[in-house]
């Protein structure tokens, strides 16, 4: 039910290592020629001192060295173009992996397969469509006709940037993101905008905590269930070090779209469109607040909007510059775009049939530290009142993946859930923080009472409460 892409058993990570490989030929021959070049001038220097050599014996004693270094020379020239011919053969060979790579993705992309994606009432089923898959290029081609209906020059501009998508996936992600950013400040989008965000910090709790994947979603779940508007951060005791795990749900509809909940449907284009600069700065500030050192490792889990969020404080310069962000984990969420900073592992789980981890247009990178499971077991059609986005994007449906991801014998997967326990160990007892976060009211409209700045702090984000 699992296809795995990325991390030390992808194939991007082998050609990666052939292009090192045949880098370090390179740099082997760069010194060989050094080498060789300082032999011949040693050569030079002695074949000049041998006119004043006056005894016969010096001089057939010289003639042997003179012979010894150009024969050491040769013999290093032959290796440096042995080592070159190899590095071109290396690199060769890397040329022809990927063409037959992409032959093969083509063909597993056009395949047809056996097994049914939905079972619908009555035992009859649906033909086999990955709608994940088809969602990329109906987005792009949305914000191609979106852009030119911003005039000859919002078309010429979506234009010159899907002709780079072949070059440079961030090309459609930034068309989908300014698309975002059209919609928002377009009259339709005033509900939109996005708002500074305050922090009401909680109390905090002692929770026996699962910190497997699956135990993560498990919680992150219950999180969306039982809250609104709010965040979990668990402190964990990782071999008498602390770390740190910050559950953020995904969307939570409400009515009317754009009020005091970041995380309704106006929370997308903040994600989507705006990098997350206010809830990323109101996550900052309620570490800040529950006393996350610098030095302390973090983990991100989110699911859907939240996965966005979660990614978006993976690339944030300011976040990154506070707190040690080790690892993320996203569930049905649209980040093909987003790159992490170096040192970020980070693991997405997608169903072929959700079509929401598409919605950014792009799939994600095939990257050392980045391992995308893309779940293909059978769905049931649940009833037209719990449809929502589809079966596949259900979270409950993800802890499947989450659990079989875990116990699977998979390279890239055990290095990333590996990577994931080095930041939260083996979970138990932790201290459980639910921490409140509410969009502003819309400008003209009384704020509440208590809310006040808090000094050198980050000029979106204010403080709740008293604390």
């Amino acid at each position: 039910m699992l296809a795995v892409r990325g991390g030390v058993g992808g194939i991007r990570f082998q050609f990666e290592e052939l292009v090192l490989g045949a880098a370090e030929f390179d740099r082997l021959v760069e010194d060989l020629n050094a080498f060789e070049h300082e032999e011949r001038a040693i050569w030079d220097q002695l074949y000049f001192s041998q006119r004043s050599v006056r005894t016969f014996e010096a001089s057939v004693s010289c003639n042997a060295a003179l012979d010894a270094i150009q024969a050491s020379w040769q013999s290093v020239a032959r290796v440096r173009n042995e080592l070159h011919r190899m590095a071109a053969d290396i690199r060769s060979s890397h040329r022809d992996y990927e063409a037959a790579e992409a032959w093969a993705d083509f063909g597993l992309r056009s395949a047809v397969g056996e097994l049914p994606w939905l079972e619908l009432p009555g035992g009859s089923t649906a033909m086999r469509f990955a709608v994940r898959d088809s969602t990329e290029p109906l987005v792009s081609g949305l914000c191609l006709l979106l852009g030119a209906g911003q005039g000859a020059l919002g078309f010429t501009m979506a234009a010159l940037s899907m002709s780079q998508v072949a070059g440079q996936g961030t090309s459609r992600n930034a068309l989908v993101g300014s698309t975002v950013r059209t919609i928002v400040e377009s009259p339709f989008g005033e509900h939109l905008h996005p708002r500074p965000v305050t922090v009401h910090g909680g109390k905090a709790t002692v929770e026996d905590v699962d910190a497997s994947p699956a135990g993560l979603l498990r919680r992150l779940h219950h999180l969306g269930e039982t809250s609104e508007g709010e965040i979990e951060v668990l402190q964990l005791d990782n071999q008498a070090q602390t770390s740190w795990v910050v559950l953020i749900p995904g969307t939570q509809t409400s009515v009317p779209t754009g009020g005091s909940n970041p995380f309704d449907e106006a929370g997308i284009a903040d994600a989507m469109g705006y990098g997350s600069k206010n809830t990323g700065a109101a996550i900052r500030q309620a570490l800040h607040e529950i006393g996350v050192d610098p030095g302390e490792q973090i983990a991100v889990v989110g699911y859907s909007q939240g996965g966005i969020h979660a990614m978006n404080l993976a690339q944030d310069k300011a976040f990154l510059a506070e707190f040690d962000l080790r690892f993320v984990l996203t569930a049905g969420s649209p980040v093909g775009g987003t790159t992490p900073g170096p040192g970020i592992s980070s693991l997405h789980l997608e169903h072929e049939h959700d079509l929401v981890p598409g919605l950014d247009g792009l799939p994600n990178l095939d990257h050392k530290d980045r391992v995308t499971v893309t779940m293909s077991n059978p769905l049931s059609l649940p009833s037209v009142d719990q449809f929502g986005l589809g079966p596949g994007h259900k979270l409950p449906n993800y802890l499947e993946g989450a659990e079989a991801a875990h116990a699977s014998a998979d390279p890239s997967l055990g290095a990333s859930t590996a990577a994931l326990a080095a930041v939260t160990g083996a979970g138990g007892a932790a201290s459980v923080t639910r921490v409140r976060l509410e969009r502003e009211p819309k400008p003209g409209r009384p704020r509440g009472s208590g809310v006040i700045t808090a000094p050198g702090r980050h000029a979106d984000v204010r403080i709740a409460g008293g604390r």
